[in-house]
């Protein structure tokens, strides 16, 4: 590859970086507001997001972007499927949160870099090298042993894992800008959002407004916090690997497993320290690998 695709590669890795740092922290956000009912959390945050990202489609002149993906067939169809992928997602995820199993929702986003990686290698026929088959091997050893340990199939860990895994090859494939994207996925989830919060309003037992202020900021934020690594991650996966998006993943797995033992006492085997340890090690090979690639073709290639 070219200087420009190394630059890009590395920007791309940046945004990846930036976006699951953010995504760690969000176990801690939403248990704040598990008052709430989960489908209304959702609700209110494709309804937020929806003004925030037309002010900025506004800002940045990008509507003539959204007519270009809505007026392409093929596009607007990805878009679609992104769009019920990524609700999907949030909605499994901020109810694993609201019940006190972050671990489930830690596993679940351990297993995703496994779905990133066989689609990268099934769908868009990218190849590992040695290190990095070894790296994938450890780390599934580790997701195993976590499964095996659970009591019963993991579902919600299975649902993450699998939505957010398609979510990001089919963002990778759809060649729509990143701003874009997003715009034209949450408007399409927007009416819904809205008019199930007028039903739930009508209904009386809507939470906005009725459960305290800070309960109402956290709701109108959502909008804003969800958008910005869902941006830096568009942003990342057009411009990486599948495999490179797949390890990046394990950034938020530990940082809400890490949450869930050392601030929620969630209940934590000792035993299941050597299956994380196997999914670190994993990490660390595929890590250590990446960038003896980077040194060994500074200026004239980047395939990580």
């Amino acid at each position: 590859m070219t200087n420009s695709d190394a630059k890009s590669a590395s920007t791309g890795l940046l945004f990846g970086i930036s976006a699951y740092l953010i995504w760690g922290f969000f176990p801690i956000y939403f248990r704040s507001i598990d008052l709430v009912p989960p489908l209304q959390v959702v609700a209110h945050r494709i309804v937020w997001a929806a003004l925030f990202l037309a002010v900025l489609t506004t800002f940045r002149r990008g509507w003539g972007d959204i007519r270009a993906a809505v007026t392409s067939r093929g596009s607007l169809l990805l878009l679609l499927t992104t769009a019920l992928l990524i609700a999907t997602n949030w909605l499994v995820f901020i109810i694993a949160v609201g019940h006190g199993e972050i671990l489930q929702s830690s596993l679940g986003y351990f297993i995703t870099p496994f779905v990133s990686v066989i689609l990268g290698m099934v769908v868009l026929q990218e190849r590992l090298r040695l290190l990095q088959s070894v790296a994938l091997l450890l780390a599934l050893a580790g997701v195993l042993l976590i499964t095996v340990q659970q009591s019963g199939i993991p579902w919600a860990a299975l649902t993450l894992a699998l939505t957010f895994g398609s979510y990001g090859l089919l963002r990778k494939v759809v060649g729509v800008d990143a701003l874009a994207g997003l715009a034209v996925e949450t408007f399409i989830l927007f009416p819904v959002a809205l008019a199930y919060l007028v039903f739930v309003k009508l209904k009386g037992t809507g939470c906005f407004l009725y459960t305290g202020l800070l309960n109402d900021i956290l709701l109108v934020s959502a909008g804003l916090l969800t958008s910005i690594p869902l941006l830096l991650f568009a942003a990342a996966a057009r411009r990486l690997r599948m495999a490179t998006i797949g390890f990046l993943q394990y950034i938020t797995p530990t940082m809400h497993f890490l949450i869930a033992v050392v601030i929620y006492r969630e209940p934590f085997k000792l035993s299941s320290l050597v299956s994380f340890g196997f999914i670190w090690l994993g990490l660390l090979l595929y890590s250590l690998d990446a960038l003896r690639g980077v040194r060994q073709r500074p200026s004239s290639a980047y395939t990580d």
